[in-house]
């Protein structure tokens, strides 16, 4: 499979988005580590209408002017990582999860160390919140785009709310 990319500047750094022709692949981080997300060979595109829409809806939700998306997603990974990314994709705007709640919506309530890992290996952080994931006791817990950059993406969903 072929993929295309387009990087773009965010408030958390500069983003490189990654697309395969049926949908957004990866988001991945300006100091992102290279074995976090395995695609295969990549082309730049600035002009590929998912990447320029992913970008039009990333600026938008930096802007406070989004809160759901609806860019096309295309997950790659084990069945057990698509579950937990889909997980993610339910947590509500401004909301946090633990890994353990996750790892009992997937139906597998032992498994929030699995789901941590999972979490970690997500390609399409932002959209699916990744960093509305968080420890048991509330606290920020790690993630590929650095705990500054969560802390400041659920900020920015706080304050919408407010």
């Amino acid at each position: 499979m072929t993929y295309t990319y387009k990087t773009m500047p965010s408030p958390v750094g500069d983003l490189k988005l990654v697309a395969s022709e049926r949908g957004l692949s990866a988001i991945l981080w300006e100091n992102d580590s290279p074995d976090r997300v395995h695609l295969g060979a990549m082309t730049e595109d600035e002009g590929n209408p998912i990447l320029v829409e992913a970008q039009r809806q990333i600026t938008a939700y930096f802007a406070g002017q989004l809160t759901e998306f609806t860019v096309p997603l295309e997950f790659h990974g084990t069945d057990f990582q698509k579950s937990v990314w889909a997980a993610l994709l339910t947590i509500p705007f401004g909301e946090t999860r633990s890994y353990g709640e996750i790892a009992r919506q997937i139906g597998r309530p032992t498994a929030y160390r699995a789901v941590g890992a999972a979490n970690g290996k997500n390609p399409i952080s932002i959209i699916a919140p990744c960093h509305r994931v968080i420890g048991s006791n509330g606290s920020l817990t790690g993630f590929a785009g650095g705990l500054d950059a969560k802390e400041l993406l659920l900020g920015l969903e706080r304050r919408r709310l407010l």
